[in-house]
């Protein structure tokens, strides 16, 4: 088990995370072929510098928006980065095994899960994903403010946690942030 004190330290972590989405909007070239960083990841475990909720959405890939390398982000990914008791669990299991120093929320513009929240009625178990956003975001129509709130209420929802709340006092922060699809920016909330 990895201490906070061993993990790279917040700002450090944001502002490694800034850069590579600097060189990731200014560079064009595709994320290439993992398999044998894959392969050669250690065995003996892992060692991320941070964690990164965000949409199960396919254009929303953190490890290419970041510029990071494979191990770098411990990624828990769900439609319309909802957070419930198994997103909490996996949190507290990077954050207090791994020693991850930096939780980041990453919420995304043109969420399908956001815009299902506002101009639709799902079913089924959708529902419980666009009722949770719907909490979050009340009457707001702006999909793009719509979306920051879902962020927002994301990160009450893990603020809310007291084993959160106890890795924080350990060194653990706690942000937000919103992926811009056109341009690949990240606006840090």
């Amino acid at each position: 088990m990895k201490t906070h004190a061993e993990g790279m330290r917040p700002a450090k972590a944001i502002q490694k995370l800034k850069h590579g989405n600097e060189f990731y909007q200014k560079n064009d070239h595709p994320m290439g072929d993992y398999s044998s960083a894959i392969r050669s990841c250690h065995a003996e475990g892992q060692e991320p510098y941070a964690i990164v909720i965000t949409c199960s959405d396919s254009r929303v890939v953190p490890e290419a928006i970041f510029n990071v390398s494979l191990g770098d982000l411990f990624v828990i990914r769900i439609a319309g980065n909802v957070i419930d008791n198994h997103q909490l669990g996996s949190i507290e299991y990077a954050a207090g095994h791994l020693g991850c120093n930096l939780l980041v929320v990453l919420g995304h513009d043109h969420c399908g899960a956001v815009d299902a929240a506002i101009n639709h009625d799902p079913e089924g178990y959708i529902k419980f994903i666009t009722d949770e956003i719907s909490k979050a975001i009340g009457d707001e129509k702006d999909e793009v403010e719509a979306c920051k709130l879902n962020v927002r209420h994301s990160l009450e929802i893990i603020e809310s946690s007291l084993e959160i709340q106890k890795e924080e006092k350990a060194g653990l922060q706690v942000v937000g942030a919103l992926y811009h699809l056109e341009d690949g920016s990240v606006e840090w909330l």
